[in-house]
């Protein structure tokens, strides 16, 4: 088999990564792509209290196994499959169960820190960032959290001025200079026409 391609989008929380991936991955032959989440990569602490696992700053780098995502990317390379981690983000605690990944043509690999980490970089084909207004980012951020993940307002918002803002500045956003695209999310005709471009070049490097 040959070795899958590999897209790596990254952009700020609630840039819409997830909807990029999306958006790339449904014009492609069904079966023909998979998705990897970064934050599946949180590192586990069982030597943490719950308490102690909230006050955990998940924005910076050193939260992430990245150790591991690159052993799987690798081994996607070598035609080889993956178990790939789950999070939960109530608890805060890694699941027992994995998730069994086969080698895909197309592998995309989603996250706000995927750029900072150069041996990641390195084994991208592609490297997209979505570039999208802080004020649509926070909100997508409150929504999210507070839905999905069964935070409340004054949490999500501490956290956010503690941790999400700072480390976005200190990590993120400068990890833009590593994107070979950038995007503009909310720029509907911009991100139509970027959109084009991308899956053209996707199929011309694995077909289909």
């Amino acid at each position: 088999m040959k070795a899958p391609f590999i897209i790596g989008i990254a952009g700020g929380t609630g840039a819409g990564k997830t909807t990029i991936a999306r958006r790339l991955s449904e014009p492609l032959a069904p079966g023909s792509v998979a998705v990897i989440e970064h934050d599946a990569y949180y590192r586990d602490r069982p030597d943490l209290s719950y308490e102690e696992r909230s006050l955990l700053n998940f924005d910076h780098p050193d939260s992430l196994e990245n150790e591991l995502l690159l052993s799987h990317l690798k081994a996607f390379k070598a035609g080889e499959g993956i178990d790939k981690p789950q999070y939960n983000f109530r608890t805060h605690r890694r699941m027992a169960e994995t998730v069994r990944i086969e080698p895909h043509p197309v592998v995309i690999v989603e996250g706000i820190l995927i750029f900072v980490d150069k041996p990641l970089r390195h084994l991208m084909d592609i490297k997209i960032f979505v570039d999208t207004d802080p004020d649509i980012r926070v909100l997508r951020r409150l929504k999210r959290d507070i839905k999905d993940r069964g935070r409340d307002f004054d949490s999500v918002r501490h956290q956010y001025y503690e941790t999400v803002r700072p480390m976005h500045l200190e990590f993120v956003e400068p990890s833009k200079r590593y994107a070979d695209l950038i995007i503009p999310e909310g720029n509907r005709g911009n991100l139509d026409i970027a959109l084009e471009i991308l899956i053209d070049k996707i199929r011309g490097s694995v077909g289909g």
